[in-house]
């Protein structure tokens, strides 16, 4: 009996460091988990706990592990014989916990990570300019109209009309390929 309550204490506290750290819930305190799921131990001992099953959590779904990495990690962890291992039945309640919530914190971490507003859509045309449409106003080339379509989740869209004459287009083109410059450079660092 003794085996179930200390897996059912467990799996709550990494319930509710999923829900602290994931899913954004302030109610879920280091001290509620302690006085509901370890009154009895001390202070120290569970802050240590709570420390180490928090970190093992951000690796897990930090690498995103699939079943097998899952298996490989949990196993190194066990043979660790310092502080920083797991029991095996740590272990097993890791592995269920991870099975059971992988997708939804893979999901929370990916709205977390993304801007507000966002894109949603784009749709973009190049006008040119008729003989008969000119009159005075002669602007000498093609015309690029982009329009963005904005939002926030729950919420209904924006829309943004840009307008660029051949020289702005040409602008933008070559601050976007600054931009992948900057990114090939540090995807190739890592």
């Amino acid at each position: 009996m003794a085996d179930v309550d200390a897996a059912k204490s467990l799996s709550g506290l990494l319930n509710g460091i999923a829900q602290r750290v994931y899913h954004n819930n302030a109610d879920m305190t280091e001290e509620l988990l302690q006085r509901e799921l370890y009154r009895e131990l001390p202070r120290e001992e569970f802050t240590a706990l709570h420390e180490r099953m928090k970190g093992l959590l951000k690796s897990i779904a930090a690498a995103d592990m699939d079943p097998a990495q899952l298996e490989a990690f949990l196993t190194a962890q066990t043979r660790r014989q310092a502080g920083g291992g797991v029991t095996a039945e740590q272990a097993a309640a890791l592995s269920r916990f991870w099975k059971s919530q992988r997708v939804r914190v893979r999901e929370s971490l990916l709205a977390q990570s993304r801007w507000e507003p966002g894109l949603r859509g784009l749709s973009w045309r190049v006008d040119l300019q008729t003989a008969a449409s000119r009159g005075a106003a002669d602007h000498g080339g093609p015309v690029a109209l982009v329009e963005l379509e904005l939002g926030t989740a729950g919420q209904d869209s924006e829309f943004v009309c840009l307008e660029f004459d051949e020289t702005k287009v040409n602008q933008l083109l070559k601050k976007m390929s600054d931009i992948q410059q900057s990114v090939d450079r540090i995807a190739h660092r890592s």
